[in-house]
């Protein structure tokens, strides 16, 4: 519960600075402005663990935390970030700014969540109000190819920025239906056993998070990139091979204090839970990853055209992740 009520206050505090964060003038050389449209819970231990590691290794990274997927992505194209956290595949396809995927994090794993009391199959969500993430996000657009898949149209799609909010909402029953990642999903059936109905999804392994930058900044600072890429390699493929390090991680870097040394088991548990279903992704991604965005991104309606036709190159600059590759190996 500590979480629910930090991201809560968050999410007031933190929009009233985005204003600030976005005007922060462009970084020099050598300087690293990530912009995480998220707010950091127990899923962002890995890319916290990695962008910690980036500094050691003499990267200055500074994180600029915004509570919208979309806000990240203006903040690249309006060049107040360098690099962004998501999968902004219509941003790429709709927007004149050459914006480039460079590394996958993790793949989808999202859990449909409906109030039992109301719902209890997909086709009761025909003409359905539903929250998912944000705009363009895997959220939504899993929402919208399961709606296809079962002939039902939506209702309104409200975007409702943070796992753990829309949890908090589901508990409060201000939301009848959302979207929830691992550990909420595990929060819900712990907080309130047999409210809730967990609605079946097709297996998924479309890009959950990954980074993005422009391409003249991946071009111009391919070093720093290199380094962020590799350590998020390292950090995936440890925390696969022993979840329980992701812990560890949050110790030695005292990630995500507010949340007490209570959360140290549920880090575990879910670490433990992603880690078995392959969803931190070992080898940066890449063409394999983008022909699986394509193929899913096209059916949910968020990129237009043939998937067999669209061009990895023109989503995706695959130079770091090879150079990592060839450093570490391939998993």
């Amino acid at each position: 519960m500590t979480r629910l009520t930090r991201r809560a206050v968050l999410a007031t505090a933190l929009a009233a600075a985005i204003g600030s964060a976005m005007s922060i003038e462009a970084a020099s050389a050598g300087d690293m402005r990530i912009a995480f449209g998220d707010l950091p819970g127990i899923e962002s231990i890995q890319t916290l663990t990695a962008i910690e590691r980036a500094k050691e290794r003499g990267v200055n990274v500074e994180l600029i935390i915004l509570n919208d997927e979309d806000l990240a992505a203006q903040a690249i194209v309006g060049n107040q970030a360098d690099v962004g956290i998501g999968a902004p595949y219509t941003l790429i396809q709709k927007v004149g700014v050459p914006i480039r995927l460079f590394a996958q994090i993790s793949t989808l794993r999202f859990f449909p969540v409906v109030n039992s009391e109301f719902y209890k199959e997909w086709k009761d969500l025909d003409g359905q109000d539903v929250a998912v993430q944000a705009r363009g996000s895997g959220t939504e657009a899993v929402m919208l190819l399961m709606a296809k898949t079962h002939g039902i149209k939506l209702g309104t799609v409200s975007y409702v920025p943070g796992s753990e909010v829309r949890r908090n909402a589901l508990i409060q029953g201000t939301l009848k239906a959302s979207i929830v990642d691992a550990a909420n999903r595990r929060a819900l059936e712990a907080e309130a056993p047999g409210k809730f109905i967990v609605l079946p999804v097709d297996d998924l392994s479309a890009t959950d998070e990954g980074l993005f930058a422009t391409a003249d900044y991946l071009k111009n600072n391919a070093a720093d990139v290199d380094i962020l890429v590799e350590e998020l390699m390292k950090t995936a493929r440890e925390i696969t091979e022993n979840p329980a390090v992701a812990v560890e991680f949050r110790n030695k870097y005292k990630l995500l204090p507010d949340l007490g040394a209570e959360a140290d088991t549920e880090i575990s548990e879910y670490y433990k839970e992603t880690a078995g279903a392959g969803s931190l992704v070992l080898n940066g991604g890449g063409a394999e990853a983008a022909a699986d965005d394509f193929a899913f991104f096209s059916l949910a309606g968020q990129i237009e055209g043939d998937p067999a036709s669209l061009k990895v190159e023109d989503f995706w600059d695959v130079a770091a992740i090879d150079r990592a590759v060839a450093k570490l190996g391939k998993k």
